[in-house]
């Protein structure tokens, strides 16, 4: 059984995610408008915490990398 930081670790880890996900569909699916210079780091915040989110997990499933 996972502890209890793991849970919460991958919990967090799986809020933010959902959180940067969020303003990709809005500007993928939405239509919502945002400066082009914009979309790089909104696209590249979704992608760390996608990362965060499977390291975290790993490590709730107990697969380390």
């Amino acid at each position: 059984m996972p502890d209890e930081d793991a849970k919460q670790e991958y919990r967090d880890a799986l809020d933010a995610w959902h959180q940067q996900l969020d303003g990709v569909h809005a500007l993928l699916l939405d239509g919502e408008r945002i400066p082009p210079d914009q979309i790089k780091g909104l696209l590249g915040r979704e992608a760390r915490t996608k990362e965060r989110y499977d390291a975290a997990r790993l490590r709730l499933l107990g697969i380390e990398e």
